[in-house]
């Protein structure tokens, strides 16, 4: 029993979902059960059969069939093949498997803060086998299992402890998650099979790039890429340190730790990351950018592939660009009602410059995309210049820029004016150059939209006086500015509500508001839907800026920006700190996300 636990081996029936296929059968197999595992079901062709039914109803029909098919001609187990495919969730199949031997599947809170029964139990066997202890009540060990038809697992944990086993289901990021925090692979004993079969990192390239096309590392890049799908994360960080490799995914604009690995795993992992973006594996030296395609829950996902040289290795930032977890809609991305309104007329401009601004981060090329959206009709030529096109929209002539050919947005959108557009879309304003051949465009009657890093809606006049534009060209083309930002909305779930004391009310501009009267917030408490961070999604926080005949003048006058947002105020425009204050009275977002992103 000690070898088992050392190094577990399980059939790969269900082929096809409808037999094993193999030398074990059902019956054979629960043989192996321990008689006091009160409800760890045997695998009869029953289950078998009825899991294959469940299936069948959590993917669609043509994606079964096309799994059935996959399955048949691998050899391999349908449940498997069905989550390889990207045509059910790590999520659906636990839940798959949770009603076929009805139990339930694990929380994050169901995981313990320090190893069970470490004694008894080596941490190698954990990993392979993909299970953890959870506690033990009233004399029976509860167990988290991530294959539901293992049983292998529960009955060798059966026996090296002496416990009957009960089981939980387990999703398997939050239990590969779990196994790292409890079992670290950087101790003895527990290097994966993955681990123990790479070379050091010092590999000639005809031997790394046999190593990254290798099942294992395939496996890994793949499921990382997966569960970062899954689990809704915008970025997949690798960074190579001294002593391992550390995965981190970014979820609502914050980074957490998701796994780590042995540092021998650097070369091969990151290579691996290469030959999808058909990037040159060879060159460790130099940046890199390219992109890569990939089916996750039957989905074609784009992933924007960056590298750049480290102390430690290369370091590797993919951007999930998920087409399907995007709506182009100003209602959706939370923007009020007469914010939208102003902004729809301004676009119907038929020439000018529209800017939309921000940070990096703050959903600019979002809210443009949703504009072009808008725009996009049979009757207009919409051409874009982009670096890079993040999301293909159809009906779009979208053009990418290649600095390294000297195809630039100036020498684009210089050439782009000859193909006769209607509308167009420059990724960033960065320069004299690009701003005057954009106004010129607006001048002969186009309509420009483009971004630019500033502050709030009103700097950006600043911005482009920087540049060198003069104050008449930019009061006559400029038709209007966007500013905005991103913040996280509250769990709602788990949200908390206080009442704010005075030295809240004085920053938030609200003493005089609430003068006599209570003022009610929320802040985050932290619960499983939302990761324990209080924080579940991001909005879009705006101030739109029209130039009106007043603003015009202004502009052509030289005044300053803060006399411009002065008048824009006076016009009725809300500012973007008066609008998170609104936000964070409904309960939407918190007041400290406001003082984290938001300028007073």
């Amino acid at each position: 029993m000690a070898r088992m636990l050392q190094s577990p081996t399980q059939p790969r029936g269900l082929r096809s979902g409808l037999t094993t296929g193999n030398k074990f059968s059902p019956k054979t197999l629960t043989k192996q059960v321990p008689s006091r595992t009160p409800t760890f079901r045997k695998i009869e062709r029953g289950h078998i059969e009825k899991l294959a039914q469940i299936l069948a109803k959590k993917c669609s029909a043509t994606g079964f069939d096309r799994g059935q098919r996959a399955a048949l001609e691998s050899e391999e187990r349908l449940d498997k093949v069905l989550l390889t495919l990207g045509l059910i969730s790590e999520q659906t199949l636990a839940d798959a498997y949770a009603e076929l031997l009805g139990v339930p599947v694990a929380d994050l809170s169901d995981y313990p803060t320090l190893p069970l029964l470490a004694e008894l139990i080596k941490p190698v066997y954990v990993h392979a086998a993909r299970v953890c202890p959870l506690r033990i009540d009233t004399g029976i060990l509860t167990v988290a299992l991530a294959d539901g038809l293992d049983i292998f697992a529960p009955a060798a944990i059966a026996a090296a402890t002496g416990y009957p086993v009960r089981l939980k289901i387990a999703v398997p990021i939050d239990l590969d998650a779990a196994l790292c925090r409890l079992y670290p692979k950087g101790e003895a004993g527990t290097e994966s099979c993955i681990d123990s079969y790479l070379p050091v990192v010092e590999e000639d390239v005809a031997r790394l790039r046999d190593i990254a096309n290798e099942a294992p590392i395939i496996r890994l890049v793949n499921e990382m890429v997966s569960r970062a799908v899954e689990t809704k994360a915008t970025d997949i960080h690798i960074e190579p340190f001294e002593d391992e490799i550390r995965v981190r995914y970014r979820y609502d604009g914050q980074l957490y730790e998701a796994e780590s690995h042995q540092i021998n795993l650097s070369s091969a992992l990151i290579s691996r990351v290469k030959i999808m973006a058909q990037l040159d594996i060879a060159e460790r030296r130099l940046p890199q950018d390219g992109r890569i395609k990939i089916a996750v829950r039957g989905t074609e996902i784009d992933l924007r592939v960056s590298t750049i040289p480290s102390l430690h290795g290369e370091t590797v930032v993919l951007r999930i660009l998920d087409r399907t977890a995007v709506e182009f809609d100003f209602e959706k991305l939370g923007l009020p009602a007469l914010l939208v309104d102003n902004f729809s007329k301004t676009l119907s401009i038929p020439n000018g410059i529209v800017l939309v601004t921000g940070p990096t981060g703050s959903g600019k090329t979002t809210t443009l995309y949703t504009a072009l959206e808008r725009l996009n009709t049979i009757a207009r030529k919409v051409n874009t210049i982009e670096d890079p096109i993040e999301y293909q929209l159809k009906g779009l002539i979208q053009t990418q820029v290649r600095q390294n050919i000297g195809l630039t947005f100036a020498a684009l959108l210089r050439n782009i004016l000859r193909q006769d557009p209607d509308v167009l879309m420059v990724g960033e304003i960065r320069d004299l150059e690009t701003a005057e051949i954009a106004v010129q465009a607006a001048l002969t009657g186009h309509l420009v939209l483009s971004t630019a890093h500033t502050n709030s809606a009103a700097a950006t006049i600043t911005r482009l006086r920087d540049m060198g534009l003069a104050d008449f060209l930019l009061s006559s083309v400029l038709r209007g500015v966007l500013a905005q930002r991103l913040v996280r909305q509250l769990c709602h779930y788990c949200k908390q509500d206080y009442i704010a004391p005075l030295d809240v009310l004085i920053r938030l501009k609200l003493q005089e508001t609430f003068a006599g009267r209570e003022a009610r917030f929320w802040h985050a408490a932290g619960c499983d839907h939302c990761r324990r961070t209080g924080y579940k999604g991001r909005q879009a926080v705006a101030e739109f800026l029209p130039v009106t005949s007043r603003i015009q003048r202004l502009i052509s006058e030289g005044r300053h920006e803060s006399d411009i947002a002065k008048a824009a105020i006076e016009e009725g425009m809300v500012t973007m700190f008066q609008a998170s204050v609104d936000l964070a009275l409904k309960g939407t977002t918190s007041v400290e996300e406001i003082f984290t992103n938001i300028r007073e």
